[in-house]
């Protein structure tokens, strides 16, 4: 048995420690135990154990403060952090302190073995370590209140990938589906990075015409275009020193992206009408909401930028894949808009919610439970109609029994496509422009069509009943 192989187990429950030990003794591990955070570090200094397994929520001083100063004495010791309560946050900031992993109690036998083993083998090979660990340097900053709900493996895991990357400048590619939280995972990046107290700028990059998403990108000089009355800074030159995060980046017109390649290879670009170079120092995150290697085949986005903004891709699970989570995503948007007041969700409602396949993410979970929260009757919330469609019509539904209904082919689109625009526009809270942008049609066309299928009218009569109160 190599005795030289310590692990220091740290948390407050003797059964815990007992029952890890239990299980690693065996493996030929010698086992040091600590039951609370002034102990653990003693017992650290004391006894240099070559792995550490720390418990967040212990007496004396918390698990992410004993972390903090393991990492201050030795940069190269393998903390794995577990806790009963799993929040990105808490998960963010561990990692970001350079913790090795972080698990969830309960956590699977085998897979916990298995990290034991791979910190040890991770201590002994520093050269590795220095490469993936994650140490910020100086004193952690009182972060704002999480908003990143998630307990669900995929998105575990993505908590654990944001804090080994957030302290770096390197490109981050976000990828989801709209409504999954890029933006949100793009302002945790940014957050928790060293350039937090730097300027942040966003654009989406698919809300704009070509010629204005020019101008508000890099800028241009008095007198480039009509209308041109003064010099204007870009985002990139406003953001000097800080972060750019571009939504959509599959819709940037070809011709921004060379320019925007330029930015990335040589941190530096031209203002509209502009001859000398503007050097800047800027991370950049970029986002898209569909399938980003399509999107480069079909020849939407540059190869050559697409290579450069892929140093680290992110992608975020669709609401379907991470059921597990909506309870928690429940309670999020109960307390959101409704902290003062307790609300109960029938049974049959929490099934509902459960059973349906949210097409439109958390955006649509959020919307959901905001709109059934409005309307609820005293202290019960009921889902009775979802978004899109109930449950049992989302089941039954067929869009050929609309022609064995007696319509008409051409009646049955028309009837198709009120309902995919109606739901547009109620997931968008009736905004045509981001409802135009949602469907990927131009607003003209959204407009024609809403004429078309006489859904102008709801609009007109929310603006005469505005306009009455005004």
């Amino acid at each position: 048995m190599d005795t030289l192989k310590k692990v220091l187990i740290v948390d407050d429950e003797a059964s815990i420690r007992k029952n890890i030990s239990d299980m690693l003794a065996p493996l030929g591990y010698e086992i040091l135990e600590a039951g609370n955070g002034e102990d653990a570090l003693i017992q650290f200094n004391q006894d240099k154990p070559h792995v550490v397994i720390l418990d967040i929520n212990i007496p004396k001083k918390d698990g992410l403060t004993v972390l903090k100063e393991i990492k201050t004495i030795c940069p190269d010791i393998p903390v794995i952090i577990f806790t009963a309560f799993g929040t990105s946050e808490r998960a963010i900031k561990a990692m970001k302190l350079g913790a090795f992993d972080y698990m969830e109690k309960p956590f699977e036998l085998d897979e916990f073995i298995i990290t034991v083993e791979r910190a040890y083998e991770y201590r002994n090979l520093l050269t590795e370590v220095k490469k993936l660990r994650t140490l910020v340097k100086g004193s952690v900053k009182q972060l704002p209140k999480d908003n990143i709900i998630g307990r669900n493996p995929k998105m575990q895991e993505i908590f654990k990938l944001i804090g080994r990357i957030a302290p770096s400048d390197a490109t981050v590619l976000i990828q989801g589906e709209s409504g999954t939280g890029k933006e949100l995972i793009a302002d945790a990046i940014q957050r928790h990075s060293l350039r937090s107290d730097k300027p942040y700028v966003k654009i989406n990059c698919g809300a704009l015409s070509e010629s204005v998403l020019e101008s508000e990108i890099f800028g241009h000089e008095k007198g480039s275009f009509t209308g041109a009355d003064s010099r204007r800074k870009g985002l990139f030159e406003i953001a000097d020193g800080g972060t750019v995060y571009l939504d959509e980046i599959n819709s940037m017109p070809q011709s921004l992206q060379v320019r925007l390649l330029r930015i990335l290879q040589k941190q530096s670009f031209f203002r509209l009408g502009g001859v000398t170079p503007i050097q800047v120092d800027v991370r950049v995150i970029a986002s898209a909401n569909t399938d980003i290697e399509k999107e480069m085949e079909k020849g939407n986005l540059r190869e050559d930028l697409y290579y450069r903004l892929n140093v680290v891709r992110l992608t975020l699970p669709p609401l379907r894949e991470r059921k597990d989570d909506i309870d928690l995503l429940i309670d999020y948007f109960l307390q959101k808009y409704s902290p003062k007041k307790k609300l109960i969700i029938p049974v049959d409602s929490k099934n509902k919610l459960h059973s349906y396949n949210w097409p439109g993410n958390i955006r649509e979970l959020e919307n959901t439970i905001h709109s059934a929260i409005v309307t609820a009757r005293e202290s019960l919330l009921v889902i009775d109609q979802l978004p899109y469609q109930s449950i049992a019509t989302q089941e039954e539904f067929s869009y050929i029994s609309l022609i064995e209904k007696g319509l008409t082919f051409k009646t049955a689109i028309s009837y198709i496509e009120k309902k995919i625009i109606q739901e547009a526009l109620l997931l968008n809270e009736n905004n045509q422009t981001k409802t135009a942008e949602y469907l990927k049609m131009n607003r003209r066309l959204l407009y024609s069509k809403m004429k078309e299928l006489s859904l102008e009218f709801h609009e007109k009569s929310k603006q005469k009943k505005f306009s009455k109160k005004k």
